[in-house]
């Protein structure tokens, strides 16, 4: 199998994976974790306080999203160089010198 073959069965498993959840449970709210915390947090406390209020607000819940999805690519972007750059072939004229 080329490794093209590969990649594009990968994407397809990973498009099906997303689209799954999506299909069986059209009405479902998938909400975060941070969500579920502040209900944890005020069953157990109703009169608690936050300590801090965010500094910037998004102006909807798509951009949260949006603003999460950049972080977690830029996230991986950086554990992917870093991980490419320790794991890199020495090249082949470093080899031959010394």
């Amino acid at each position: 199998m080329k490794v093209w073959q590969k990649n594009l069965i990968l994407i397809l498993l990973v498009a099906v994976i997303a689209a799954v959840p999506l299909w069986l449970l059209p009405d479902a709210e998938f909400g975060g974790a941070d969500g579920q915390a502040e209900e944890a947090i005020t069953e157990l406390n109703p009169d608690y306080e936050p300590w801090f209020e965010p500094i910037l607000e998004p102006a909807s819940g798509e951009v949260e999203s949006m603003l999460f999805a950049l972080q977690a690519a830029i996230g991986a972007g950086v554990v992917g160089f870093v991980l490419g750059r320790i794991t890199k072939k020495p090249d082949r004229k470093a080899e031959g010198q010394g």
